[in-house]
């Protein structure tokens, strides 16, 4: 099977030059290949947010944790640690030090005793709230001059990529 990657300026459907059909790192660059970029804006991001967070003492991962249990409150640790991108050990140290400032809270699931669901507090939903307006300006920033065909393009192509990395995994969940 293959895929339309003409997207590439032909570097994936070129003319065959060895016994491979397969173009190199070099053909394709760097500033073309999206695993690059994406990882390159996603800790530039982390790292310019990490410094605002030292403000509010927070780290990254407790601000991932508190904006995600800000919109769905009530996740296991697993979910949370696909929703946060954040590793499940790293997420348990996240979540004891959370716990300890009171900004979430750990409890069993009425319907089964086993599973633990993590909810935010309104104390938590304080803390994230205090820092929003921070996260919002570099948002903003970050798409300065895009506009919102562009971005709702990108976005949407975005989704079709992680779509597909689901599938390739065999996980179509969260």
């Amino acid at each position: 099977m293959t895929a339309d990657l003409s997207f590439l300026g032909g570097v994936l459907h070129r003319e065959a030059a060895s016994d491979t059909s397969m173009p190199s790192l070099a053909e394709i660059g760097l500033n073309a290949f999206m695993p690059y970029l994406l990882n390159r804006i996603a800790a530039t991001w982390n790292a310019e947010l990490a410094v605002e967070l030292r403000k509010f003492d927070l780290t990254t991962p407790q601000m991932r944790v508190l904006a995600v249990l800000g919109i769905n409150s009530g996740l296991t640790i697993n979910e949370l640690s696909i929703l946060a991108v954040t590793e499940q050990s790293t997420m348990s140290r996240t979540l004891d030090a959370l716990e300890v400032r009171g900004l979430v809270r750990r409890r069993p699931r009425a319907n089964d005793m086993r599973v633990r669901e993590v909810e935010i507090t309104e104390q938590g939903r304080r803390s994230f709230d205090s820092f929003w307006p921070v996260m919002f300006n570099r948002y903003e920033e970050m798409f300065r001059g895009i506009s919102e065909d562009e971005y709702t393009q990108c976005i949407a192509t975005l989704h079709k990529v992680l779509r597909n990395i689901r599938r390739s995994n065999g996980n179509d969940a969260v």
